[in-house]
């Protein structure tokens, strides 16, 4: 569809068929983060991420409240001003409006750090190293009831609080794993609410999730079901969770034809909707002086062929075994020496966690033993920035030949998305077949099994030798078809649902 269409759609969708509807989205991390800068001064700026820009862009076309945490000093000084009302977010034009939850420090805590990460995160990643971790002792069911529990219903008395001032019911988006179970408490204070839910991450298999005790998984399950529509990145992610809810929920009626569960008579629609980038966002920032001074410093440091990646730096990217299959790659051909550069942009994340300090320790020392085993004096093969520098990154990816996506499994990895938009060496990308970008992407890539260092290297092998022609078909196709589901493609799915949802319930009331 394109920019251009998805936007004339979206804005003709907010005008006819949502008209005087306000819509409620709610997520940890809110639009806006407010801060202190050095001098004591209280200043904001604009969250960042694809998600953040096409949800926020909602604001031109349609009243839009986003409900999120206090997440820092800065945030809880502005929601004790506004004295737990919304006010407008300095966005100029939009119609958007925020309203922080405020929790205590110690229940966040709970909710946060023991809770949704690590707990929920690595279980959806398949991260968990049964029998050593996690021990779920006294303490995470603590964090469960004091944190997670109690944090979700302060949500819902919110948007609770804020769906009162309409006349019309409003759309509710709920977003991730930190909310699972907001739905249920909507539900039973506010049963004609549209509530719909998407979940970034993957979504494990029912076997998987047998990990956290039943009543746990019960909430969640249940929770999820609470809403008019649960929305998750893949066809596997939806075919997962139907299986779960079937095993695990008494009673549940479900239907893997049109993907539906019923539980207690509420229907339950489980829908893909494979998330984007902000193509047009993107490519505005290629002029920039700043991106250009980067791209200009980032080319003397790559080779006669450059590989790329860029991750945040932890356990499920894979970058390890990325850099051992380099390693294999250097060892089996070794004409590549002196000629290929690895440019690694990795970002911290998660350095409060002892097991991401120790996987990005064990990545340095990767890295130094690599350079040191194949380095001369006039060359080493790996360079890397561990920093958050999201246009360095982006002028980086402008340079490769190769990008390197071999995380262990992901919801979707925008990265995927965001190398082939960006590039302008017809650069071939390497993914794994467990990104939730593989079903979109993975015909104009080489895949691979993320575990498979001999697959992986030889992947990168035929990617460095792959003639232009065809390096010139897969790289055009890939752009094409990032462009056509763009990151308001993906929220016109979204909203369009909510209307068809409406639509349907005024004609049944009849």
């Amino acid at each position: 569809m394109g920019q251009e269409g998805s936007d004339t759609r979206l804005k003709e969708l907010c005008s006819r068929r949502l008209s005087g509807r306000r819509i409620i989205l709610a997520s940890n991390r809110g639009p806006i983060e407010y801060y202190f800068a050095e001098e004591g001064q209280l200043l904001s700026r604009r969250g960042s991420g694809g998600l953040v820009t096409a949800l926020s862009s909602l604001g031109k076309y349609v009243e839009l409240d986003w409900i999120a945490s206090v997440m820092g000093r800065g945030d809880r000084e502005i929601a004790q001003k506004a004295q737990g009302k919304r006010f407008q977010a300095p966005i100029k034009g939009d119609r958007l409006y925020l309203r922080f939850v405020s929790c205590s420090r110690n229940a966040y805590h709970k909710y946060y750090s023991i809770i949704c990460n690590p707990l929920l995160w690595f279980l959806q990643h398949y991260m968990w190293n049964s029998p050593t971790t996690p021990n779920i002792d006294i303490a995470v069911h603590d964090a469960w009831e004091r944190g997670y529990v109690e944090v979700n219903r302060a949500f819902a008395r919110t948007i609770i609080d804020e769906a009162m001032r309409s006349t019309s019911p409003p759309i509710v988006i709920l977003n991730d794993y930190h909310l699972y179970l907001a739905g249920a408490y909507l539900r039973q204070q506010m049963p004609d609410l549209v509530i719909q839910h998407f979940t970034h991450i993957p979504w494990p298999s029912a076997c998987y999730w047998g990990l956290l005790p039943g009543y746990m998984r019960q909430a969640i399950f249940r929770g999820l079901c609470a809403a008019d529509i649960v929305g998750l990145q893949t066809a596997r992610d939806v075919h997962n969770f139907i299986h779960c809810c079937e095993s695990s929920i008494d009673g549940a009626e479900v239907d893997y034809t049109l993907n539906t569960v019923r539980i207690e008579g509420h229907l339950t629609r489980v829908k893909a909707y494979p998330i984007s980038i902000d193509v047009a966002g993107i490519k505005k920032l290629l002029p920039s002086s700043r991106l250009q001074e980067y791209e200009q410093k980032l080319s003397s440091l790559c080779g006669e062929h450059t590989i790329v990646r860029v991750d945040r730096a932890e356990p499920s990217k894979n970058i390890i075994r990325g850099f051992k299959a380099f390693d294999k790659l250097l060892e089996r051909y070794p004409q590549f020496r002196g000629q290929v550069k690895f440019i690694a942009f990795l970002v911290p994340t998660r350095t409060h966690l002892r097991l991401y300090r120790r996987y990005m320790e064990e990545t340095t020392q990767l890295i130094e033993a690599i350079n040191s085993k194949y380095a001369t004096q006039e060359w080493h093969p790996i360079d890397f920035f561990y920093e958050n520098n999201y246009i360095q990154a982006l002028a980086g990816m402008r340079l490769y030949d190769v990008l390197l996506v071999n995380a262990v499994i992901d919801g979707m990895n925008l990265v995927a998305k965001e190398g082939p938009t960006v590039n302008n060496r017809d650069g071939v990308l390497v993914l794994s077949e467990m990104v939730g970008a593989c079903e979109q992407l993975g015909p104009y890539a080489l895949t691979m099994a993320p575990a498979d260092l001999e697959g992986t290297m030889e992947a990168l092998y035929e990617a460095l030798m792959m003639p232009p022609e065809e390096r010139k078909r897969r790289a055009g196709a890939l752009k094409k078809s990032i462009e056509k589901e763009d990151i308001n493609h993906w929220l016109l799915c979204l909203l369009e649902d909510a209307a068809s949802l409406i639509e349907g319930r005024s004609q049944s009331s009849t």
